[in-house]
């Protein structure tokens, strides 16, 4: 493996875009590993990687966002949350989590999620006198919320590449993303003590309150159409991105703010975005398919289970070496380099894949706001104009809280399954 590894060091370093990046690395351990007949495989291996069906969820999900984001919905939800969360001290940083929160569930993207609080609750935080490092650190921290509350890029790739069930995923998220909304909120309350936050209005007013939910109903309905109907059975998660099209271009009618002459370039940008990621799927199956055949997953577990039989200690390493990766390399690379390794490694000392699926997700999202490589850090510096050397002062007590919670749920599986199984799921 020292060859492919500085290979991919070198092609990373040059600037070589990821997706050929591990296509380049998989082919030269394919080759090293003497049968010229495997490069055969490799051609294939390409094509069977996105042959599926189920993978049409991921650009019509894209393009949803790419509409939702159009269409004036962020607003609207603005408003609303605004007006609950308002009152409370620090009310503005707690409706950054929200919107957040509301907006993963339509989104599915940190870097999505990242550039819409940048530019409509960043200018709102200053105006109310938040620190710029608090604000970039809470901007960046509640970006993460995106892959990890359904529907998810990140759990589709997962879900691909271990042949897991897409609506138990999505089920499965739902947990971990109300825990990190709780976790979040409670470190804004810490700092809203500390730093003395005042509210952004000055009184609670239920007539308004209304006003704004009325406004704010059908971009509300859209995560509530597509987690409903997955979870009640109305249709498959596959469909779900259908349907969230289909519910974003009404949305976004309703609100009349869509210019319909930019739909080609909607239509353009959710292309590119989905392209790029089913190349780096496609890619990323020779990878993983050299690594099988060479047996290195086979030689990791006899390894570790050399060393501990201990079901607990094994977990330990797993989160200990993705929050090491997660720190140094962006999220789709540890997707493709680590799943074909820890996947059957997780498998042998019996955990779910579902349960796992999550941990090892939700583990390689928090990445995304970890220095150095946090990409969601220099999409938030480099949107709301905040240096990145602030952003990485304050981000640290929202990591630690994200790790601690799903470190937890590392060690209680019931808590992340007991939603899927009670839509079905029978792990």
């Amino acid at each position: 493996m020292l060859l492919p590894a500085i290979v991919f060091v070198v092609l990373m370093i040059i600037g070589v875009p990821i997706a050929f990046v591990l296509g380049l690395m998989g082919t030269v351990h394919t080759i090293l590993l003497g049968n010229p007949n495997f490069l055969l495989v490799t051609v294939q291996r390409l094509f069977d990687q996105i042959n599926l069906a189920s993978l049409t969820c991921l650009p019509f999900f894209i393009l949803a966002g790419e509409v939702m984001n159009a269409g004036g919905v962020t607003k609207r939800l603005l408003g609303f949350i605004r007006e609950v969360a308002g009152i409370l001290k620090g009310g503005m940083a707690y409706s950054c989590v929200l919107i957040a929160a509301l907006l993963s569930a339509i989104l599915g993207s940190p870097n999505g999620v990242a550039s819409m609080l940048c530019g409509v609750l960043v200018p709102e935080l200053r105006k109310d006198g938040y620190p710029e490092e608090f604000t970039g650190s809470l901007v960046a921290a509640s970006a993460i919320l995106g892959p990890i509350i359904p529907p998810s890029t990140s759990y589709i790739m997962y879900c691909m590449l271990t042949n897991t069930s897409i609506k138990a995923m999505f089920v499965g998220g739902i947990v971990p993303g109300i825990l990190l909304v709780f976790v979040f909120c409670s470190l804004i309350s810490y700092f809203a003590a500390k730093l003395k936050f005042r509210r952004s209005i000055d009184s609670l007013s239920l007539r308004r309150i209304g006003k704004n939910f009325i406004i704010a109903f059908p971009a509300l309905l859209v995560p509530g159409i597509i987690i409903g109907g997955v979870i009640g059975g109305f249709f498959t998660a596959t469909e779900a991105g259908a349907v969230s099209c289909l519910c974003a271009f009404i949305a976004s009618a309703i609100y009349r703010e869509i210019d319909w002459h930019k739909i080609p370039g909607i239509l353009l940008r959710s292309a590119m975005t989905g392209g790029g990621i089913l190349l780096m799927i496609s890619f990323g199956g020779v990878i993983s398919w050299s690594l099988t055949r060479s047996g290195i997953p086979r030689q990791l577990i006899q390894f570790v289970m050399g060393i501990t039989t201990s079901k607990d200690l094994v977990i330990a390493l797993i989160i200990v070496i993705l929050m090491i990766g997660g720190c140094l390399l962006d999220t789709g690379t540890m997707q493709m380099v680590f799943n074909p390794v820890m996947f059957p490694l997780a498998m042998a000392i019996g955990m779910d894949p579902v349960h796992f699926g999550i941990v090892f997700c939700v583990l390689l999202c928090i990445g995304y706001m970890t220095p150095p490589v946090g990409v969601v850090l220099f999409v938030t510096s480099n949107a709301a104009g905040i240096p990145f050397s602030k952003l990485c002062k304050l981000v640290w007590p929202f990591a630690i809280g994200a790790f601690v919670v799903i470190s937890v749920l590392a060690y209680l599986p019931d808590l992340v399954l007991w939603l899927p199984r009670l839509t079905g799921y029978a792990g």
